[in-house]
């Protein structure tokens, strides 16, 4: 396997103006090809000044029960790279409409999966997973969940934990928590989270990234500076510890739960 020759056939590919779909399968190995996402499928578009395509749709899996090599949540890597779009669906529903759409365009995105969830069967959206075609925009997050006195933003696997957790907090302290699966990285419509925000006035943003350096403090940072008359405290960042993912019996303990 060879990430660096994936990778580069698929840019090499979009520009000569076919549309691609590759895949990683651990989002761990990312690293193999860091020129060919980084360097490559970023930058060749804007480097024309838009003359070259790159409708290119990279998947990688975030792996699970795998230990420090195969299970580590890398999406701030990505993010933070001007040029890329960052998706990351958490229910079959999501998956579906973003697959849909992140082709469809000329700019690169990077499709983060979660093996967590390859068996988990639509729950959040009452309606399932229609037969039929569909897309859904990226960039706007989706509230799974209404509340009014907390909102949990989470992307990916996280979603279900912050479901369970705002479950818990109801029954047992009377909180009613919003829930927000965020599905997309780069682009971020803020609106949404916004309004929940000025309505709650408590966040906390959730996933199984490392706590340091996620991206979630970059959402953080944002909205404590566009909604900072409406928080009664500070916005509050969850995520792994910062250290190496351990063996598969201490994965669940290791990644935020509800409680």
């Amino acid at each position: 396997i060879s990430e660096a020759a994936i990778v580069g056939t698929g840019v090499g590919y979009a520009l000569e103006g076919g549309k691609a779909l590759v895949e990683l399968m651990y989002c761990d190995f990312l690293g193999r090809a860091g020129d060919e996402v980084f360097n490559q499928m970023a930058k060749w578009q804007s480097m024309s000044g838009g003359y070259c395509k790159m409708p290119l749709v990279l998947r990688v899996s975030v792996g699970n029960k795998y230990g420090a090599q195969h299970s580590q949540d890398w999406t701030a890597l990505c993010a933070h790279i001007p040029g890329l779009k960052v998706v990351f669906p958490a229910t079959p529903y999501d998956a579906k409409g973003m697959m849909a759409t992140a082709p469809s365009g000329h700019a690169p995105v990077v499709f983060f999966e979660s093996q967590r969830l390859y068996t988990v069967p639509e729950t959040v959206y009452p309606e399932g997973v229609p037969e039929e075609y569909y897309r859904i925009p990226l960039g706007e997050p989706h509230v799974a969940k209404e509340g009014s006195d907390l909102t949990i933003l989470t992307f990916g696997a996280t979603l279900y934990r912050a479901l369970d957790a705002a479950k818990q907090l109801e029954a047992e302290y009377g909180i009613s928590t919003e829930v927000i699966d965020g599905r997309s990285l780069v682009p971020f419509d803020y609106d949404k989270l916004l309004q929940s925000v000025k309505k709650t006035g408590r966040l906390i943003l959730a996933s199984d990234a490392c706590e340091r350096g996620s991206y979630m403090h970059t959402i953080a940072s944002r909205i404590s500076t566009m909604a900072f008359d409406h928080l009664d405290a500070p916005a509050v960042v969850l995520g792994a510890e910062n250290w190496i993912v351990p063996p598969a019996e201490m994965e669940d303990e290791f990644f935020p739960q509800a409680f």
